[in-house]
């Protein structure tokens, strides 16, 4: 268990929540063996069952069991009984829900590519940490060394890698007082010694730690070094994604594409818009997304893709629309509307796919299944009668 949850973690990690949220491991042993993993949108009692029912180790859900505080699991309680069950079982419940939401190649990278789009980047990126750069003077002999130290302490890690430095040699100059304890040279007496330049970055975070690990791995009495805070870019994770279409499309034919890539619901696929115009620079939400519609705006969109969009901000933001457009557009940006479990189903193939291949890596080996349960709690549509209102 510990295993697939370290991997889930480095893909979906746990600090990119956001503060309200409630991710990680909910039910579980983490010495426990996985052989078989569910994925699911909910933690539903007929998800378990099905967990259950297919001999799954380990349940992966995007939507948390226990989202608010509880003082009891009690089987008495409709969610207590779930716990219950699982722990009774042997199946564990792991939820990736806001950090899979922000991930490369989460539920919002799935969902743009399961409509077709390219050239994906964030619609609200993630800043990136803040970050130090470390310069050190150093006697030669005792660079690799440093870098060893500073490595250790945290420093020297750019993406995949570790250790990272950069090292020049120069020639280092000073000269020591009556009171100092020179580990090299004689006090009052001018010394050169061939030194090294090295340079590594570490999180700001640990400022305190590499610096005291440098000291320690410093031969001198009173080292040379410098601590910089550099600027840092924002990240390719964040909420929501804004592509483009490869080839030209009509609203309506987005519209229909959407339906199709999609899983079907009560709701199926809402439009506000012209649906004869043309768009080609779509955004995406999976789940609520009626909060982001600035940042839509901002981002150029021609068209918007989320889910449980609500009467007053939707309506809002059409008429905003209509307001602002040149006389020779149409008002942008379109709205296409669906189910929110249908908005996040397209990341669990892709998180099955992706945790099959993190633990190969390892040389470790899991079977993964993609719930069959629609979780989507509408089961009925009624059109409108045609006795009802000329409205």
């Amino acid at each position: 268990m510990a295993d697939v949850v370290g991997v889930l973690e480095r893909r979906y990690p746990p600090g990119t929540a956001e503060g309200w949220d409630a991710v990680g491991l909910v039910v579980g042993d983490p010495a426990q063996p996985v052989r078989t993993v569910l994925l699911a949108v909910d933690p539903t009692a007929a998800v378990v069952d099905e967990a259950i029912a297919t001999g799954a180790d380990l349940l992966v859900t995007h939507h948390p069991l226990l989202l608010r505080p509880v003082h009891s699991v009690a089987a008495t309680t409709a969610k207590g009984a779930v716990v219950h069950r699982l722990i009774r079982a042997g199946v564990a419940l792991y939820v990736a829900h806001t950090n899979a939401d922000a991930a490369d190649g989460g539920v919002a990278h799935a969902l743009a590519e399961a409509v077709g789009l390219v050239d994906l980047e964030p619609l609200v990126a993630l800043p990136g940490e803040p970050m130090d750069k470390h310069v050190v003077f150093i006697p030669e002999p005792d660079a690799d060394a440093l870098v060893d130290a500073l490595a250790a302490a945290g420093a020297g890690r750019i993406g995949e890698y570790s250790r990272a430095a950069w090292t020049a040699s120069g020639t280092g100059t000073f000269v020591p007082s009556e009171a100092a304890h020179p580990a090299i040279g004689t006090a009052g007496v001018v010394e050169e010694v061939a030194e090294r330049r090295v340079e590594m970055v570490a999180p700001r975070r640990l400022r305190s730690t590499v610096v005291a690990a440098m000291r320690a791995a410093h031969p001198y009495e009173e080292p040379a070094f410098d601590v910089l805070e550099v600027a840092v870019p924002d990240r390719r994770t964040g909420t929501g994604r804004v592509g483009r279409l490869p080839t030209s499309s009509t609203l309506r034919e987005f519209a229909e594409r959407v339906a199709r890539a999609l899983p079907a619901t009560e709701q199926g696929v809402r439009v506000a818009g012209d649906l004869d115009a043309p768009v080609e620079r779509v955004a995406v939400v999976g789940g609520s997304g009626d909060s982001l519609f600035d940042a839509v705006r901002a981002s150029g969109a021609d068209v918007y893709l989320t889910a449980d969009l609500r009467h007053h901000p939707a309506s809002e933001l059409r008429e905003r629309a209509e307001f602002e457009r040149r006389d020779d557009d149409a008002a942008r940006p379109f709205l296409v509307d669906v189910a929110h479990f249908a908005s996040e189903w397209p990341w669990l193939p892709r998180a099955a796919a992706d945790l099959v291949a993190d633990l190969a890596t390892r040389g470790t080996t899991v079977v993964t299944r993609v719930s069959t349960v629609r979780t989507d709690p509408w089961t009925a549509r009624l059109a409108a009668s045609p006795e009802g209102s000329d409205l």
